[in-house]
Parts: structure tokens; sequence; C-alpha cells
């Protein structure tokens, strides 16, 4: 059990995603806030019922994440640095430029792509506009937290295990690792169906829209877990949601 995780490593991914849960709770307040108030419970109560789901989700999430990517042979090498007393420095500097980059071309592909959504019918208003920016900022690092750690960690690491064991080899495949890719995008997308079914009436122009703008992120995350480790894509997961909620109108 002891050297089953790095449990430094562990707790450095329980601490981001309790973090993250924090950070995104004001944006939530202001772009929900009718939501919440139907519940009938105070925003206190509901926070803290929040901080003690991400709890208990992120303790299983993260550790059979950490078997899984460790089976799997993909690592978290920036974080595995710090907590090892490594170069990270060196890591930090190789993969940071580039992951950056990457989110705000991801943004951008994203923001084109739901324009032409719009012109067949597919709007949305989440009333993002009426947050204010600190809110925006705050809630970009839900996304390169959280997400990452429940689609690109475990999703993404799971399947690519099960495809390693339908195939009984001891290593991923590139068919697999691609498929595993793809097949965590469509949930990713599928995941955000909730939330946009209390913006608008979910129909299947809706929903490809949801696949399709989340899967682009969830296709070059995944991407950049495989080639360059989590912490890649957790930067850019970050750029990207900053450049959408911040930067472009």
């Amino acid at each position: 059990m002891k050297n089953i995780v790095s449990w430094k490593v562990f707790f450095v991914l329980l601490f981001l995603g309790l973090l993250s849960v924090v950070c995104v709770f004001p944006y939530i307040v202001t772009a929900q806030g009718e939501v919440l108030a139907k519940t009938g419970k105070p925003l206190a109560l509901i926070f803290v019922l929040q901080l003690i789901q991400t709890l208990v989700l992120f303790s299983f999430t993260i550790f059979f994440g950490l078997v899984l990517t460790k089976k799997i042979g993909f690592r978290l090498p920036l974080i595995e640095a710090i907590v090892e007393k490594g170069d990270y420095k060196k890591i930090f500097k190789d993969i940071f430029a580039r992951s950056v980059l990457i989110g705000v071309v991801v943004a951008v592909a994203i923001y084109a792509i739901d324009a032409l959504f719009t012109v067949w019918g597919a709007t949305i208003s989440t009333h993002q506009s009426y947050a204010p920016a600190w809110q925006k900022l705050l809630a970009a690092f839900y996304g390169g937290a959280t997400e990452e750690i429940l689609m690109r960690l475990f999703l993404m690491s799971f399947f690519i295990w099960i495809g390693m064991k339908l195939g009984k080899r001891s290593e991923p495949t590139k068919v697999n690792i691609v498929v595993s890719i793809f097949l965590s995008s469509i949930i990713f997308g599928l995941g955000h169906l909730p939330i946009t079914a209390s913006l608008t009436k979910l129909d299947s122009l809706i929903v490809s829209r949801a696949i399709v703008l989340n899967g682009i992120g969830g296709v070059v995350f995944g991407w950049l877990f495989w080639k360059r480790g989590l912490d890649s894509a957790m930067f850019a997961h970050f750029t990207t949601d900053i450049v959408l909620l911040t930067l472009l109108p």
C-alpha cells in the first residue's frame, strides 16, 4: 500500500481539487444564483456539501488515477519533480510556454466553431458576462485542476488500462491511447449537459454542440497528457478557460 502511489503527489492533487471548488464557487453563485436559490439551502451549506463531495470523490479518483497512470506508463513530471525535489524548474520551462500557447489555440478554435453553432441556431446564454473578471479568472482554475484530474488522470487512464487488459498487453498501443482520448472527450462533453439543460432546452444540435466544443479541448488535453504529462494538460486547460471566460466576448 505504501508504494502503490506517491502519497505526496496524491495530497498535492487533492489540495488542487479542493482549492478549485473554492475558486469556482463565487462564479457559480453569480452565474447560477437562481438555480441555487430554488434548492432552498443556504449557500454556506451548499459550499460545505460541495467540499465534502469533492473530498470523497477525489480521494477515490486520484488514488486509482495514480495507480492506473503508473500501470500505463504516463506521468505527472512537474508535480513529481516538485515533491521529489528534482529539477522542476527545467521541467516547468520545457512545458509551460508550449502548453499555454496550445491552450490559446484551443480557445480560439472553440470560439470559432461555437460561432458556427450560433449561426445554426444553437445559442446559449450563460450570463457569464455579468460575473466580475476576478470570478471568471478563479473559475478557470476549476477546469485546469478538477476536470483534468477526473477526465485525464482517472477516466482516460482507466480506458487505456482496460484496452491493455483486453489486448493482453503490458503496454498500451497508440490505437488504444487514441481511442481512450476520444472516449474520455465524448464523456467530457456529455458531462456538461446537466448545466446546459439548466440554461436551454436540449435537442440534437445543443447536444452536438456540447460534445464538439468540449471534445476539441478533451482531445488536445488528452494528447498533452499522453505526450507531455498531466501538468501540461492542466496548464493548457487553465489557459483555454481563461481566454474563453475573460478575453473573448
